[in-house]
């Protein structure tokens, strides 16, 4: 899993895709899966980063972000994207949501090393 924990976007506009889930029980190879999505959505035209974060319980949010509707659309279009999304309905996911939304204002802060 990649050690990066904020990503780098640029001033805005883009666009962010919230996907909020809740996982069944037990792996059955959405650690695998799921570290494959990143490193392809990272291969994509339009893409700008992901930040991820999961608690005990299962419920986990990944917020990509992405520079147009197209790049989005081109990757939800992806075949391998799509055999994971089916196979997460299957057998991965309890419930989720997705969301997309536009970024007008972005800011943030860190402490200076």
């Amino acid at each position: 899993m990649s050690t990066r924990l904020f990503a780098d976007t640029p001033e805005p506009p883009y666009y962010v895709v919230i996907f909020s889930a809740r996982r069944t029980p037990g792996d059955d190879g959405y650690a695998d899966m799921a570290e494959r999505m990143v490193e392809l959505a990272a291969q994509q035209p339009g893409f700008l980063g992901i930040e991820r974060a999961r608690n005990p319980d299962g419920f986990g949010l990944n917020v990509s972000y992405w520079v147009s509707e197209q790049a989005i659309a081109a990757w939800r279009t992806h075949a391998e994207h799509a055999l994971a999304r089916q196979t997460g309905r299957e057998r991965w996911y309890a419930r989720y949501a997705l969301r997309v939304a536009r970024v007008e204002r972005a800011w943030g802060w860190r402490l200076q090393p």
